[in-house]
């Protein structure tokens, strides 16, 4: 099976083993490769690459790297079953109860909001498409993306300056 010049079952059955003895885990490799993929595709849509398996090893070893340092920046919590001061599983009623709230009168501010705004604002912090795509996607100027993100979030800004 071929996808943008590559043979998907080579990546399967050739790179995931490997990806998942230098990661050790295979739910870890499954990402990495997939995320490369990705990187691959977009990348495929702008330029013609010559030799695409090779180019494929590159874009994973950056995928690796990229994985690798973001592991770094996380560190686990001890266990401490038996520790007293530990969280309870369950956050108590009036924690739910002011969360409720809360969530409501933001989800009232995003309502408020015009739809072309609302729906830059999603795409930009919820989808985490950069500017540049949005604008492309919507058929609006980059500056226009801009400005409505900024709108959502001076009135998500107003908001929380009052909840305190």
């Amino acid at each position: 099976m071929h996808w943008y010049g590559l043979d998907l079952r080579w990546a399967y059955a050739e790179l995931l083993p490997g990806l998942r003895r230098q990661t050790g885990c295979l739910h870890h490799a499954w990402d990495i490769l997939h995320d490369a993929l990705l990187r691959y595709a977009l990348t495929r849509t702008r330029t013609q690459i010559a030799q695409p398996h090779a180019y494929l090893r590159t874009v994973i070893g950056a995928v690796l790297v990229d994985h690798h340092r973001e592991q770094r920046r996380f560190v686990a919590l001890p266990d401490d079953a038996g520790a007293s001061d530990t969280v309870p599983a369950e956050p108590s009623a009036e924690t739910v109860a002011a969360l409720r709230q809360r969530l409501a009168i933001l989800q009232r501010v995003l309502d408020a909001l015009p739809p072309r705004c609302r729906e830059v604002f999603w795409l930009f912090r919820i989808e985490s498409h950069t500017q540049g795509e949005i604008a492309l996607k919507l058929g609006i100027s980059v500056n226009m993306v801009e400005r409505h993100v900024m709108r959502a979030l001076v009135d998500l800004r107003t908001v929380k300056e009052q909840l305190r």
